[in-house]
């Protein structure tokens, strides 16, 4: 019967669907990091349920957690009804928040997606600021809904301003990446806000992410964070930090914002914060706090199992170090993955923060096509700038289609898709990064061998992860 499923899923269910496409999985089973398939191969899953899985699949955490709720006959539906579930998940979240916000915060839960809580926010501060405009910055993929998808790099006439965020990798808009474009970057969106030229309209509030996930797996200078602080505070401009991605031990500090030392005025949770479950919700200022008593709400908020999840998940997190965790391994694991880009010139840029990590391909005959002419000026800003060799979509996936071949999931994101994400659990083990690595390292070696050997992305044969044979041991969760 599972072995038919991806055909009567192709028959029956909406082109819409990503994942199924390029991950063709049946999914029987999963503990940790592991996934079984139906037909009895095991996957190292680095994709972690596009972020959501905190602790990995099937946490024994997480699991006894729901068991609880289950065997206790508590309602399961509540609406936004007080309960001790409920209770237990605020004081858990307040006790991971920013002192700023534990301090003076109030929290709302949303619909069960990141997109319910980011309509949510922008209802929010226009209804504080009485303003409707919103700040977004270049590369932004904030949710799905018209509203909140206004502020994603794909919108056209609406009432958001572009901004650039800044970024190096030969991405810079004004050519110089680094501290620099960093400093022009503010220097434009205050140029903005202070011209009464601009054409920006009164703003409502600044959505940012500290790291672009899907953007591309970018992480924003922590200077550049606190210059957007500052900038939003000194304008009475509600600042909202996307934590969708990033929370809960992501990057290696609990919440992403962390890293600079700044406390926005309000957060947008989901993902992580179910614990496997849908689950989201705003945390904010108290002083914002204007919603209307008939403002839109949500039937399902707050489902009494994703909050039990979500509980079990943030103790487990905070308790056992796990932020700290994947600063320390997330760290290696990029060192490692740097290697990549001295040995194949597909491998345009490596980056991240703590376990989110990217590897962008690009094309390397661009890049030998520039080299004569940058070798006048090498090490330079100029340089770097000329040498803007375009993403390489095809040959990123066929990296994900080769890794998937060794028995390991990954995604793909940034811009034209060109960039291989690795979103493993909080609770991956050194032995199981090191598979992860050794399985991607072999996935790019044979797709930039095809591309060498046949002028485009071709198949590599049949090569097999070098560590195969070490599956069972690599698919138990750490010992944390």
């Amino acid at each position: 019967m599972s072995e038919g499923a991806p055909r009567r899923q192709s028959a029956r269910e909406s082109a819409a669907r990503t994942y199924a496409r390029a991950l063709p999985i049946v999914p029987v089973r999963a503990r940790g990091l592991t996934i079984e398939g139906a037909d009895g191969r095991r996957y190292l899953d680095c994709l972690s349920g596009a972020g959501a899985l905190a602790l990995g699949h099937n946490h024994p955490v997480v699991l006894e957690a729901m068991r609880k709720v289950l065997d206790s006959g508590a309602p399961l539906h509540a609406l936004d009804l007080a309960t001790p579930v409920e209770d237990a998940f605020v004081a858990e979240l307040f006790r991971t928040l920013p002192a700023g916000l534990a301090d003076h915060g109030r929290v709302r839960f949303c619909g069960p997606g990141g997109t319910d809580a980011m309509e949510a926010a922008f209802r929010l501060v226009r209804a504080a600021t009485g303003r409707t405009g919103v700040l977004a910055f270049t590369g932004a993929r904030h949710a799905v809904t018209p509203s909140a998808s206004d502020t994603s790099e794909e919108a056209a006439d609406v009432r958001v301003t572009r901004l650039p965020y800044p970024q190096d990798y030969h991405r810079c808009p004004f050519g110089v990446g680094g501290p620099r474009g960093a400093e022009l970057a503010a220097r434009w969106t205050e140029s903005l806000l202070d011209d009464p030229a601009s054409g920006v309209p009164g703003t409502a509030g600044m959505i940012v992410e500290a790291v672009q996930s899907e953007g591309g797996v970018i992480p924003a200078p922590d200077t550049w964070m606190r210059r957007m602080r500052q900038i939003t505070a000194a304008r009475s401009i509600p600042l909202i930090a996307d934590e969708v991605h990033t929370g809960v031990g992501r990057t290696g500090a609990f919440w992403a914002v962390e890293h600079s030392g700044i406390t926005p005025d309000v957060m947008i949770l989901s993902k992580a914060i179910g614990g496997s479950l849908p689950l989201s919700a705003l945390v904010y200022r108290d002083d914002l706090d204007r919603c209307e008593r008939d403002a839109p709400a949500d039937t399902f908020r707050g489902n009494q199992l994703a909050l039990a999840a979500g509980t079990a998940t943030l103790t487990y997190v905070r308790e056992n170090g796990l932020a700290e965790r994947a600063s320390v391994l997330g760290a290696r694991m990029l060192h490692r993955l740097r290697d990549l880009g001295q040995r194949f010139s597909c491998v345009g840029a490596v980056r991240g923060r703590g376990l989110m990590l990217g590897v962008e391909l690009v094309d390397p005959e661009v890049g030998l096509r520039h080299a004569a002419a940058d070798a006048g000026q090498c090490g330079t800003a100029e340089s770097a700038a000329a040498d803007s060799r375009p993403a390489a979509p095809e040959l990123a996936a066929a990296v994900q289609r080769e890794c998937l071949r060794r028995g390991l999931i990954v995604e793909l994101g940034g811009r034209n898709a060109g960039v291989v994400r690795l979103l493993p659990p909080l609770t991956i083990s050194d032995e199981q990064a090191d598979a992860v690595l050794d399985r991607l390292s072999d996935a790019v070696e044979a797709v930039a061998r095809g591309h060498t050997s046949h002028g485009q992305t071709g198949p590599s044969g049949h090569a097999h992860h070098r560590h195969g044979d070490r599956s069972a041991r690599l698919g138990q969760p750490a010992d944390r």
